[in-house]
């Protein structure tokens, strides 16, 4: 079959079959990113194969690509909306519960995950890098769940996304000093030095913050004059995704951290946020967003990592990396305010490792400081705290619903 019918065959079953899972996971009471991602882990190696299937042979390998990279677009779409429904206001007045939340959901992981590679005999540096894969935060689970339960704009909403910000930020520079101190002790040498990468982070900030503040509205005001269709709305995905390069090729922090950046820069303002929020829902939710989801079941083999590396392992390290992150953030913003219900919440949003975890678990495999069968079981860990996470956020939110201004009961 020629490559272009497969791309539109495998496109049309990936986004249908997430419809259908939103739809059922709802149904049943549940967020809809739980049935799209359900969905995904069945047509991923654990049960289906989708991207083998026989009709699909001929081209796996550029069908694989095709789908990381269309899931790559849907999960900074989605962090682009998630900041531009940020309220600015209660994220400044949340700040450092934020920040002291993400070293609380930081830390507690990272020992936990040391002393248990330890106990399992793994030797040092596997035993750190565990920890590091650990501290790993990524919220864009947890904003969707949250956008379906109508607290993204709340008080524990902001905290969650504060805190998971400040997280990806502390956790490049832990994960950069990891691999450095591995490399070095085994006579390696390359990489950037740590002050170098402190200049990188510090620098994508600051100058972000000042494009947010004056460049960026000024552009999309300016845009409003062009001749052509949707220019705006154009140049606010121009300049996400420029953000979301800047912010993985220059600041050496996850792209998502900087989609969100640019949205939370413009949501200060109803006349850009909500022409730009009309427009991209659509876009996203109707296109790239149900890839992304899918293509978080897709990444493994959950029943191989099982049997690669043992069952009891497995299950501790998921111990671990869910009762860590919870109760590390939590107890990080409970002395800011925060009653034990709202801790619980900011815990449980932090608990999903994502597209971050992944990424931090194949730089560790790919430097040697990991095997295959810890790789394994942190592939394992990621794909079942994502999964998890709204299920957990549900509960702790005990179905209590919040109108979010302007926003939809849910995105199906």
């Amino acid at each position: 079959m020629d490559g272009s019918l497969q791309v539109l065959l495998l496109l049309a079953l990936i986004i249908g079959a997430a419809k259908i899972g939103g739809a059922i996971s709802h149904r049943l009471g549940q967020a809809a990113v739980l049935g799209e991602m359900l969905i995904g882990l069945l047509l991923g190696p654990t049960l289906l194969n989708l991207l083998h299937w026989p009709i699909f042979t001929t081209g796996a390998g550029y069908l694989e690509h095709l789908v990381k990279d269309v899931a790559e677009l849907g999960v900074i779409f989605l962090m682009l909306l998630a900041g531009l429904e940020t309220d600015v206001k209660a994220m400044r007045q949340v700040g450092l519960a934020a920040t002291v939340g993400a070293v609380g959901g930081m830390a507690l992981p990272f020992a936990g995950g040391y002393l248990l590679g330890v106990a399992f005999g793994l030797g040092t540096y596997p035993s750190i890098f565990m920890g590091t894969i650990l501290t790993a935060t990524s919220v864009s689970i947890s904003a969707q769940t949250l956008l379906e339960l109508g607290h993204l704009r709340s008080r524990v909403g902001n905290a969650i996304l504060g805190a998971a910000v400040i997280d990806d930020v502390l956790g490049i520079i832990l994960l950069s000093m990891v691999i450095a101190l591995h490399q070095g002790a085994q006579g390696a040498t390359g990489g950037e030095p740590l002050w170098l990468l402190l200049v990188r982070v510090t620098l994508f900030f600051a100058v972000g913050l000042a494009a947010g503040r004056w460049a960026v509205p000024w552009i999309v005001q300016r845009s409003r004059r062009w001749h052509g269709q949707e220019a705006p709305f154009a140049v606010a995905v121009v300049l996400g995704l420029i953000f979301a390069f800047s912010a993985a090729y220059f600041g050496k922090v996850a792209a998502i951290t900087g989609s969100y950046f640019l949205g939370a820069m413009l949501a200060g303002d109803p006349d850009l946020r909500d022409p730009v929020v009309e427009k991209l829902r659509p876009l996203a939710y109707g296109f790239f967003v149900p890839v992304f989801f899918i293509s978080v079941g897709l990444e493994g083999d959950l029943v191989a990592a099982l049997k690669q590396s043992g069952v009891a392992f497995a299950l501790l390290i998921l111990l671990v990396a869910i009762v860590a992150k919870v109760f590390g953030a939590g107890l990080g913003v409970k002395p800011f305010g925060f009653n034990w219900n709202e801790a619980l919440q900011v815990g449980t949003g932090m608990v999903s490792r994502g597209e971050v975890g992944l990424i931090a678990a194949a730089i560790g495999l790919q430097a040697g400081t990991i095997n295959s069968g810890v790789y394994s079981v942190m592939l394992t860990m990621v794909l079942v705290t994502t999964l998890v996470t709204p299920v957990l956020l549900r509960l702790a939110f005990k179905r209590v619903r919040v109108a979010e201004p302007g926003a939809p009961e849910s995105e199906l």
